[in-house]
């Protein structure tokens, strides 16, 4: 019986089968932000006299080996240790080539698939008759039958839902490789940022040992002008209090001395008991005085944290045409040849051949609301996706800010303590002058000298914290990963 067929309809599958139309959206990389800067300008600093504070290169790229900017060949050589030999770094390899294998699994949906097939079989018949309580007679006869064939089949990609797969997949494999550039720019700022953190630690021990000597001295006085009369009591209490207190402060530096020694230590992927790490110094390192900042626009192109929360928008998305494309009919091709003989030897000279082939089209009736609810979950999942972009998008730019803001004021706390370290350096001569011609008391001295040593201890704390904000900047800039030759592959 000859039913119409809807021109409309079969115009449509036709389009689609010649075409090769991916169902869904095709993705499209979200708009970079359209701020030129990172600071609000009715927030933006003004001009500042203070003299240590940094310029900054705007629009200029950040080095691949960023940490080449403090200018310490020692670190530089730390790093590269650390790079060669991180574990981290080694699992997120092997995870961005198990990812990459996902895509050669998905792109083979678009090919035939193709098998041989060898068969051997024996078969045996056994007849017979025979009566009740007679004796009876049977025969039995076998035969062998092999087999030789090759077998085909061929799933057509009408709507795209393979292709959209591997779009799914090659999205998710960025994501690994962004993933690994993460973790190339995390580790390499957490080993300056240990490095930093032993060069301050040792300072602030060294200061504080200082500090100690001066308050054994003052107390020694104390006591001696207490034997004398010319002391009290409480005079001797306070200045016992005051070495008890910065004796405190001792333990706690020793322990995070050693702490950054381990935490260097395993970084570099080495146990504690087998590397111990270069005592750094801060003499030893340079706070460079230009510095790289690159514009919102570029660093949302460049952060890795940033390009793996697009790779997985992207791949979200194409999860959407994977989705939809289960709701259209598919189409499976299928062949196969054979050859069959009796005898082994005589498949190749003396066999018969058997062949066939055919199709299957398989088109979604009911299921009961579940494919429609699937698409809608995936769309719903890549809402979400959105979502997170924006706020990791957010955060970068105002991580940046913030060690903006660092920057800034930091230049303005180290020319206060520098000012107040010459301050104390002037007052520190004039009482040792006026202490060498008996004009002054020997306890004057004292706090003059520990005056001096506390300014020193700010002013080289205060040094230390600049040369941290301003390793953060260049981590949050995104490490120019992307000039990496090693370990990150393309």
């Amino acid at each position: 019986m000859y039913r119409h067929t809807n021109p409309a309809l079969t115009a449509t599958l036709a389009a689609l089968m010649l075409a090769g139309c991916a169902v869904g959206p095709d993705f499209r990389s979200p708009p970079a932000p359209a701020a030129e800067g990172y600071l609000h300008p009715a927030a933006a600093p003004g001009k500042t006299d203070a003299q240590d504070l940094q310029h900054l290169n705007s629009g200029a790229e950040v080095a691949a080996q960023w940490w080449q900017l403090f200018q310490s060949p020692v670190l530089d050589e730390v790093v590269r240790a650390t790079l060669a030999e991180s574990p981290t770094l080694a699992a997120a390899d092997a995870t961005l080539a198990q990812a990459r294998e996902q895509v050669v699994i998905a792109r083979a949906a678009l090919l035939p698939s193709l098998s041989a097939n060898v068969g051997a079989q024996h078969s045996r018949a056994v007849t017979g008759v025979a009566g009740l309580g007679a004796p009876g007679s049977s025969s039995a006869s076998g035969s062998n039958l092999y087999s030789l064939g090759l077998s085909a089949s061929y799933s057509l990609d009408l709507f795209g839902g393979v292709r959209r797969n591997i779009e799914q997949q090659s999205a998710l494999a960025e994501y690994q490789r962004y993933e690994l550039a993460a973790a190339y720019l995390t580790l390499t700022g957490e080993v300056v940022n240990e490095a930093l953190t032993i060069a301050a630690t040792r300072l602030q021990i060294a200061t504080t040992e200082e500090l100690i000597q001066v308050d054994r001295k003052n107390l020694a006085l104390t006591q001696r002008e207490f034997e004398v009369g010319t002391a009290t009591r409480a005079d001797v209490l306070t200045a016992d209090s005051q070495l008890a207190a910065d004796l405190t402060q001792l333990p706690p530096l020793h322990k995070q001395l050693e702490q950054a020694y381990d935490a260097l230590s395993v970084l570099v992927g080495r146990s504690p008991a087998e590397w111990k790490s270069h005592e750094f110094d801060i003499g030893e390192l340079t706070l460079p005085r230009e510095v790289p900042l690159s514009v919102p626009a570029r660093l949302v192109r460049q952060r890795p944290d940033v390009l793996a929360a697009e790779a997985q928008l992207h791949a979200s998305n194409a999860a959407i045409g994977v989705a939809i494309a289960q709701e259209f009919p598919s189409l499976d091709l299928s062949a196969s040849v054979t050859r069959q003989a009796l005898e082994a030897g005589a498949l190749f000279h003396q066999f018969n051949t058997l062949w066939d082939a055919g199709g299957a089209l398989a088109l979604p009736i009911f299921a009961g609301g579940a494919q429609a609810a699937q698409v809608r979950a995936v769309r719903d999942t890549h809402t979400a996706q959105a979502a997170t972009y924006r706020a990791v998008v957010l955060e970068a730019l105002g991580q940046v800010a913030d060690d903006l803001w660092a920057l800034q004021y930091d230049a303005q706390l180290l020319t206060v303590d520098r000012h107040s370290v010459e301050v104390a350096s002037a007052a520190l001569k004039l009482q040792q002058k006026s202490y060498a011609v008996g004009t002054t008391s020997v306890l004057s001295l004292i706090t003059a000298e520990r005056t001096y040593a506390q300014a020193r201890l700010s002013y080289a704390t205060a040094q230390i914290q600049q040369f941290q904000d301003t390793a953060g900047l260049l981590v949050a800039l995104g490490g120019g990963w992307w000039q990496a030759q090693a370990p990150l592959p393309k």
